[in-house]
């Protein structure tokens, strides 16, 4: 944080047209915004170098009728039995984990699934993320 000096970023991202999950496109949108951000900053001298260890991204994740989904439309979201939301970094690590029973409570093995199944989901997030900003970082 030290290349940033005595600077403040604020990402306010509003998410225009979602059907659930606008927290997470939210969060992984951002991200995208930051690195842009950082890139502008560079370019222009403010910043010798992009302070960007790693990619975030987040998905959400549920039961719903018994099937394990990712991204939930609000449809779904109202209707799941568990629902978790999941941000990870690039490298697999996370950043949070949070996850309720809506409807009964959930087993470990459940959410075992639930994680690697949002890993999955971020990772292919993440690959999008590089390929959008390829030329900047």
């Amino acid at each position: 944080m030290k290349s940033m000096g005595e600077r403040s970023i604020w990402i306010d991202c509003d998410v225009i047209q979602g059907d659930g999950g606008t927290r997470t496109a939210a969060i992984t949108g951002s991200f995208v915004a930051l690195a842009d951000a950082f890139h502008k900053l560079k370019k222009n001298g403010v910043i010798e170098e992009v302070p960007i260890k790693d990619f975030v991204a987040a998905v959400s994740v549920g039961i719903v009728d018994g099937v394990l989904m990712l991204d939930l439309a609000y449809e779904e979201d109202s209707r799941a039995e568990v629902d978790m939301n999941v941000v990870m970094t690039g490298k697999g690590e996370f950043i949070e984990i949070q996850g309720t029973a809506e409807r009964k409570p959930f087993k470990k093995s459940q959410m075992d699934d639930m994680l690697a199944f949002a890993k999955k989901g971020i990772e292919d997030l993440v690959e999008a993320q590089k390929k959008l900003l390829k030329d900047l970082l």
